[in-house]
């Protein structure tokens, strides 16, 4: 039983290894899974694809939990949509001479100046155009003169659109400008780019303001502002420097204020629905494309998604822009640097899979905490991301945190696992299987067996009769072979008892019935006897199998007592074992000893035989006196289980006195 005791004050000792055959603790264990996992997570975060995925993909996520925000109450958007395309399309130019220059596009540039001028007249704090005049009006030179008096009739208050283009030649990439007529891009006229940078998902993420920094490395390209810079400049707004460098994107599609261009230039809808323009008064007015025919959709954080499917158009994009440089809402990462990034992943992860190991010693409460960990830090990531506008490393630290525990729980499960499997095949050797169940389902109720406790329970010893001169006239090799043959035998008998095998002293057996689990004190003394009975039986199998080898023929002699006994860890500082002692134990060896004296095999006692007095037959050999006790001993030979035979009872007791005294009769 020494295994027994070993497992159990294993489970509960912090320091010694849970994995057989690798010398490591469970903390070191922690510690090393923690390290590999921190490590990964920080080489993950330093890379750019495509690991960073996994970032944007949940800052999309984060965007569409915090959901549409109010956007600035001064901008509005005058579409170019469908509608405003097919009433052009369909227009009588004599019953509504206004609409005259939607007809077909592009539009004449005039129907533009009218637009723009109207909207100033109503009060617009600035107007900036998404399109591009980089080419001469197919309409005539008056079509881009009646454009150019109205930028020159309000100066530096309307911005116009340019472009970088990028095209391929066999020198390789070659970018070029293209700006507005420069009869339209004054001085005073504001212009800017139109180009954003799609990030790693490609989607538009950052400032179009980045894209500048692109162009430093280029020689001989002009540097313009963005678009949303030209807008704010028209509008005389002095706006604080972005600490960040990613859009503030408020929403999906709709978001902002949209009206049909075409409603500007509608005689009913300008004195009505416009409010004869009063809806335009200290606005910045953005007047782009929104047709599908433009095909100027992208995807952004915000479309394309799960919850809002639809793209999102060239101008909405700007107009969210607008909004982030106006409110200084730009987003910024935590750390701009990779190498920080991915130190910063590192601790964390260390730290929250420490944070962890802090939970009590259950792997499962660990793994659950794990996740707890990981989800707190989406959720802490999320708030600093939505109200401080911060974009901390979340994805990665949270499966890396999750991992961690993952692997752990895992390390932990299978080495616990094994070290059962390891424990069982050993208990399995000295208790019977169900015990061993019993045992293993609940290993800290009878981890108490340790601190020691009385018990009821059956004590059996049994010993080779003459041992000691049959060692003596048979070869070492041969001895010990027939020796283990027989103990296996007699093992068998009380393991399938449902016994536990206690020690082996010699050629002498020690078991008990109903330790360390009781199934009754009437079904343990009974389990006993019938051990008993089949060891009896099987070392008559092996008399006729020695028999026939020519071999040596062994005998024994087995007691049985029932009564109390301390049970506990019993030994020194060096070496302990579960055992169990008391004068139930000393009673059961002298018992045993006294076959001898009554030439029979199993004795049993006065307490064993009433708690199964219906069950066996007996022979009452009266009281003996047993060496150690002041009392004398009632003592029972066992025939056989009530309606059995008894013949075997009697062949056992002719065969030893054949054996030991041929001569009698």
């Amino acid at each position: 039983m020494h295994n027994f005791w070993r497992w159990f004050s294993a489970k509960g000792a912090s320091t010694r290894s849970q994995y057989p055959g690798i010398p490591l603790t469970p903390w070191q264990a922690g510690v090393l899974l923690t390290g590999l996992w921190a490590s990964l997570g920080a080489i993950a975060t330093i890379q750019d694809r495509p690991v960073q995925l996994l970032e944007r993909n949940l800052q999309v996520v984060f965007f569409q939990l915090r959901g549409p925000v109010a956007p600035p109450e001064e901008m509005i958007i005058l579409a170019i949509d469908r509608e405003s395309l097919a009433r052009g399309e369909d227009v009588d130019p004599q019953a509504e001479p206004e609409l005259a220059p939607l007809q077909t596009w592009p539009w004449e540039r005039r129907a533009y100046a009218t637009i723009i001028d109207r909207l100033m007249q109503a009060g617009a704090k600035a107007v900036a155009l998404d399109l591009v005049f980089d080419l001469p009006s197919g309409y005539g030179p008056q079509d881009d003169r009646a454009l150019q008096a109205i930028l020159q009739k309000y100066p530096g208050k309307v911005a116009i659109a340019a472009l970088y283009e990028d095209t391929v030649t066999p020198e390789g990439q070659l970018t070029q400008l293209l700006k507005p007529l420069p009869e339209l891009a004054t001085p005073t006229t504001p212009v800017g780019f139109i180009n954003y940078i799609p990030a790693a998902d490609h989607r538009i993420r950052t400032l179009a303001r980045t894209y500048t920094q692109q162009l430093s490395d280029l020689v001989g390209v002009e540097a313009l502002p963005s678009f949303a810079e030209a807008a704010l400049s028209a509008a005389g707004v002095v706006y604080p420097e972005p600490r960040g460098t990613e859009i503030y994107f408020y929403g999906p599609n709709q978001t902002f204020p949209t009206i049909p261009i075409v409603r500007v230039l509608e005689a009913d809808n300008w004195e009505g629905y416009l409010q004869q323009g009063r809806v335009f008064e200290n606005k910045i007015v953005l007047i782009g494309p929104t047709a599908p025919f433009f095909k100027d959709e992208h995807r952004t954080p915000f479309s394309q998604t799960a919850l809002h499917p639809a793209p999102m158009t060239g101008i909405e994009i700007h107009a969210n822009s607008v909004a982030t440089l106006l409110e200084g809402r730009s987003l910024r990462p935590l750390f701009a640097d990779a190498w920080g990034r991915g130190i910063f992943v590192f601790i964390l992860v260390v730290a929250a899979s420490s944070l962890v190991r802090l939970v009590p010693q259950r792997p499962l409460w660990q793994l659950l905490s794990g996740f707890g960990v990981a989800i707190a830090w989406a959720g802490c990531s999320y708030l600093l991301f939505t109200y401080a506008g911060l974009i901390l490393p979340a994805a990665i630290p949270m499966g890396a945190i999750a991992l961690s525990s993952v692997s752990y729980f895992t390390a932990i499960a299978i080495g616990d696992r094994l070290e059962k499997q390891k424990v069982r095949h050993a208990l399995e050797r000295y208790v019977a299987a169900p015990i061993v169940n019993e045992i293993l389902k609940q290993p800290q109720q009878y981890q108490a067996l340790l601190k020691g406790r009385r018990i009821q329970a059956a004590v059996l010893f049994s010993d080779i009769r003459d041992f000691t001169t049959l060692s003596t006239q048979l070869e070492p090799e041969e001895l010990v072979e027939q020796l283990n043959t027989y103990l296996d035998a007699m093992v068998e008998a009380i393991l399938s008892a449902g016994g536990t095998v206690d020690k082996f002293i010699g050629d002498a057996i020690m078991a008990e019935f109903g330790s360390p689990v009781s199934q009754g004190p009437q079904q343990d003394a009974l389990n006993a006897v019938k051990a008993a009975l089949g060891m009896r039986q099987n070392l008559m199998r092996l008399r006729k199998l020695w028999q026939q080898q020519g071999k040596k023929q062994l005998f024994n002699g087995i007691g049985i007592n029932y009564g109390e006994l301390i049970a506990g860890d019993i030994g020194s500082l060096r070496r302990r074992e579960y055992a169990v002692i008391g004068d139930t134990v000393n009673v059961a060896s002298r018992v045993e000893g006294l076959t001898k004296n009554f030439g029979t095999d199993i004795l049993i006692t006065e307490p064993l035989y009433q708690l199964i007095a219906d069950e066996i037959e007996v022979i009452d050999l009266g009281e003996q006196w047993v060496k150690g006790r002041a009392t004398a001993v009632r003592i029972y030979s066992v025939v056989a289980l009530k309606g059995q035979d008894t013949h075997l009872y009697q062949q056992v007791r002719e065969d030893f006195h054949e054996y030991y005294y041929p001569t009698e009769i």
